[in-house]
């Protein structure tokens, strides 16, 4: 999912541009404006989707899939489309919260429930101060991508290998980590391209550091559960 309008070769092309113009900083706003909003969005897919957890877990590929689909055909399809391109944001970010479900529910069940908030708090904080990084740095970042999705592929595929074949906890915190330092990394990287003018839309800006976020408070969220002491 963090593949999401992330245009490479003009990120490099572009490059560092220094000082924000006014209309720059209007665009940060809007964008970080959808971002809240989407976070909203999120929180109330999943506390109207709580009660049916169980269901949510059996049909969690159809939800994944569902997702997928809004990803990278609705808001793809909707580029350009103001009202529609909103709609798919809010009904893309309404399934994420959805597909969360079951891991707020085996939290909860476990007596870990106080977790959620605090791998919120903690990623919102993480969040936060790599976005003002990327902001104020005299660096360009922009070279960051091609080798960042190398990375991601790796990950997914080392993720997969460990799902299916090695299904080893130890490999699990470390594939775990190395996520929340991937779109750590991802935040920073989009964060900077969002500056310098990489995207047409604050909804699709929105959309791609919403993804960062999400991977990052999933990522921090199972650490969380797995080294919690209360055991």
């Amino acid at each position: 999912m963090s593949l999401y309008d992330r245009n490479y070769s003009e990120s490099v092309e572009r490059g560092y541009e220094g000082a924000l113009s006014s209309s720059r900083v209007d665009f940060l706003k809007k964008t970080y404006q959808l971002l809240g909003a989407s976070m909203l969005t999120a929180a109330l897919g999943a506390y109207l989707t709580m009660p049916f957890a169980q269901a949510v877990y059996e049909a969690r590929w159809l939800v994944f899939g569902a997702e997928l689909l809004v990803l990278f055909f609705g808001l793809g399809l909707s580029k350009g489309k103001p009202g529609l391109n909103l709609f798919m944001l809010f009904l893309f970010t309404f399934l994420t919260g959805v597909s969360l479900v079951p891991l707020f529910a085996s939290l909860i069940g476990m007596g870990k429930g106080a977790v959620i908030g605090n791998a919120f708090l903690m990623t919102a904080v993480l969040f936060g101060a790599l976005s003002v990084f990327a902001i104020n740095t005299k660096s360009d970042l922009s070279s960051w991508g091609k080798p960042l999705f190398i990375i991601m592929i790796v990950v997914f595929v080392a993720s997969l290998i460990n799902i299916f074949f090695l299904q080893s906890p130890m490999m699990h915190v470390l594939i775990t980590a190395g996520i929340l330092i991937l779109f750590g990394v991802f935040t920073i990287y989009d964060t900077q391209n969002i500056a310098n003018g990489a995207y047409d839309s604050p909804v699709d800006a929105a959309v791609s550091l919403y993804i960062d976020f999400l991977n990052m408070f999933i990522a921090i969220l199972q650490l969380l559960g797995i080294f919690d002491g209360d055991d």
